[in-house]
């Protein structure tokens, strides 16, 4: 489309929207755009419709079919509400939990949520205030509801709001009902969203859930003597001005941790996140009022999380005395190395235990599954499909843990989805485990290596944003799929996997063999003769192409780490360069 047709084409759409259906402010706002000479918001804001897809939605915020808005979450709402009363039509009444995030606008879009879904004769159980994302999961369960929202848009920069849909299991939507219910979506108008239905249709909820929750998190707690014996174990814990202000403190003293150390600036609620540039743990920078307060105290542990509260992030002390961050997958690592030598201590391994990875994390969490009789699950990235693993082997199979590698875990099934609350204090039991031992977090770390092997994983994501940039994510997908790289580091490529068609060539035999995924994603697997794992994939809900990196390394001692890092990196290094990254 040429500029002066998209122009005309965005304009037309902008006029419509001054239309009495929509509300004074947002007419306001459209008006502006439409009388400013510089038309790069007009178009941003409306050359296409800000559509709600399989993760639901994400954007920014403001006016126009582009951007988050009452109107842009309402038509989910109103869609997910129609979708419900065709499917739970035999219900005496449908219920819907309703929590949200810190960010501005969070409650304005879940009370219009609220008022949409009470318009529609469903009952709407919404959060009082802000609630971590893993809280909104256990509420659907616990309150029986049919389905549930969450106002947020987790770690994205302030700009953003986003919108997720939840099924009665408490998991985000899978097939066939995200399909469904996108198709729904895509049939409402803004004349036909129900606003404001009646109050006694909206039921609060309050302390009394976060109790209920508190009591289940507890339960995850598989070393109550250590933790009482190191109880004094020094944390800092930030919320980085999110959700987890109040619940992941409590969820602490709930397991028995005595000293939680704050970072006053950070506990400020706020959307603004006026501390940070990005809201995200897994990022140095948003860490670093935290690294200052633990050099200050000497803590043994750093705990995070995102302003939603569904990803924790995680910094110890490495054996230069220097604090750093652990990432997902070792975060996954220690989880899963923690759960499975308990339960095999208790006695509680039975033969019947699973966890679940996605096919991106790292494959030593399947090498420790095998090792100790466990199966292993791999999935596409997203904790939907990890809690569709549950759900289909629920009361036949015991499920003991599942994450993936941004910064994600869920040690328990009593939420579907990723749950950095339990996270949390789990972690801090371990390294309170750890140190029963004499050991800190960082050496259990490096024993796992021993034990079960060295790698090291590394994530590069390439940003193209627009329009333009969709088409050069998609060109390039299109380029490593006809145009393979014959070999990464002087090593060849022995194996690529493709879930666009669900197939795995053998480079070596030439033989082909199907993937067993339930349906296709646009992701590309590369193997080579040296154990080296590199995935690809576009971001499903920011423009973004992401490369993961796993090498595998030699390490015979913990006398050899830094150089097994050192080798590992310009391993990966190296192939970066040849990929063009």
């Amino acid at each position: 489309m040429e500029n002066t047709e998209l122009l005309r084409y965005c304009e037309a759409k902008a006029q419509s929207w001054l239309s009495p259906v929509y509300d004074e402010s947002t007419r306001k706002e459209v008006l502006r755009m439409l009388e400013n000479p510089d038309k790069t918001e007009l178009i941003d804001s409306f050359y296409k419709d800000l559509e709600f897809g399989t993760g639901g939605l994400r954007g920014i915020m403001g006016a126009g079919t582009n951007r988050m808005n009452i109107y842009t979450a309402g038509a989910a709402t109103q869609g997910l509400a129609n979708y419900l009363k065709q499917n739970f039509a035999g219900l005496p009444e449908i219920k819907v939990a309703i929590g949200h995030d810190c960010r501005n606008n969070s409650r304005l879009f879940a009370e219009s949520s609220a008022g949409i879904l009470a318009a529609n004769g469903i009952r709407a159980m919404l959060f009082e205030d802000l609630r971590p994302t893993p809280e909104m999961s256990f509420a659907i369960r616990e309150y029986g509801c049919q389905s549930g929202i969450i106002i947020t848009a987790s770690h994205n920069p302030k700009e953003y709001n986003g919108y997720k849909a939840y099924w009665d299991d408490g998991s985000q939507i899978v097939e066939p009902h995200d399909v469904n219910i996108i198709n729904e979506v895509k049939t409402i108008r803004p004349e036909n969203i129900l606003f404001n239905g009646p109050k006694d249709l909206v039921t609060l909820l309050g302390a009394e859930t976060d109790q209920k929750f508190l009591e289940k998190v507890k339960s995850a707690s598989l070393s109550p003597e250590v933790v009482n014996r190191y109880k004094d174990l020094k944390i800092i814990y930030t919320p980085i001005h999110g959700t987890g202000v109040k619940l992941v403190p409590m969820a602490l003293e709930a397991f028995g941790f005595t000293q939680i150390i704050h970072i006053p600036e950070q506990d400020v609620v706020s959307g603004d996140f006026p501390t940070v540039i990005s809201p995200n743990p897994e990022e140095p920078a948003a860490m670093e009022m935290a690294m200052a307060r633990a050099y200050e105290t000497d803590a043994e542990l750093v705990l995070a999380t995102d302003p939603d509260a569904d990803r924790i992030g995680v910094m110890v002390k490495n054996h230069h005395g220097k604090y750093v961050i652990i990432n997902g997958n070792q975060t996954a690592m220690l989880f899963i190395y923690y759960i499975v030598t308990k339960m095999k201590e208790n006695g509680s391994l039975r033969g019947n235990e699973f966890v679940v990875k996605t096919i991106v994390s790292t494959e030593l969490i399947a090498e420790m599954a095998v090792r100790n009789n466990v199966e292993i699950f791999d999935v596409y990235t997203g904790f939907k499909y990890i809690a569709e693993v549950i759900r289909e082997n629920e009361g036949v199979k015991k499920y003991i843990g599942g994450g993936e590698e941004s910064f994600g875990f869920m040690p328990a099934d009593f939420v579907r989805d990723k749950d950095a609350v339990t996270s949390c204090a789990l972690m801090a039991e371990i390294a309170a485990w750890a140190k029963s031992k004499g050991k800190s977090l960082y050496e259990l770390l490096q024993d796992i290596y021993l034990e079960y092997g060295y790698s090291k994983e590394k994530m590069k994501y390439v940003v193209r944003k627009g329009q333009a940039g969709a088409e050069e994510i998609r060109q390039l997908m299109v380029r490593f799929r006809n145009q393979p790289p014959l070999a990464l580091a002087g090593s060849p490529l022995v194996m690529i996997k493709d879930y666009e068609t669900l197939k795995e060539k053998n480079l070596i035999t030439g033989e082909e063999k199907p993937i067993h995924q339930k349906t296709t994603s646009d992701v590309l697997q590369f193997f080579t003769a040296s154990g080296t794992k590199i995935s690809v994939r576009p971001s499903g809900t920011e423009p973004k192409i992401k490369f993961y990196f796993e090498v595998k390394g030699e390490l015979k001692s913990r006398h050899d780490f830094d150089q097994a890092e050192e080798k590992a990196d310009q391993l990966i290094d190296s192939m970066m360069t040849e990929l063009g990254l």
